[in-house]
């Protein structure tokens, strides 16, 4: 199952027209809107990446939609894809699990303030 979320984006004064036709409709679900902006937040799911599409361009052909874009994605098969992968790796490095090197004298490189 994958579930995506969809910013549709139309003129302002068609706003809350919108949210009452995708709040009644049965291929995406309505989360907030904002007219100021002429922006509404809804999510679509589906088995796969193509039925998910096949629901933003219904989104896309409502009348006054400017635009539907795709912001965030789940997927369960590549969520279970990157879990099994975690779990046969070992995440802690070597440096880190010998007992003979101190702190001290590791070298960190995620600081950026003494690179810039």
């Amino acid at each position: 199952m994958n579930v995506s979320s969809i910013v549709v984006q139309a003129r302002n004064e068609f706003i809350e027209g919108l949210v009452e036709e995708v709040k009644n409709c049965d291929f995406c679900d309505y989360h907030f809107h904002d007219v100021a902006i002429g922006k509404i937040i809804v999510t679509v799911e589906g088995e796969g990446i193509e039925e998910e599409m096949a629901k933003v361009r219904k989104i896309e052909a409502l009348e006054h939609v400017i635009s539907a874009e795709m912001m965030m994605a789940y997927s369960e098969d590549e969520l279970d894809q990157e879990r099994d992968k975690l779990g046969k790796s070992d995440v802690v490095p070597d440096v880190l699990k010998d007992d003979a090197i101190r702190a001290e004298d590791i070298t960190y490189h995620g600081d950026l303030k003494k690179k810039l």
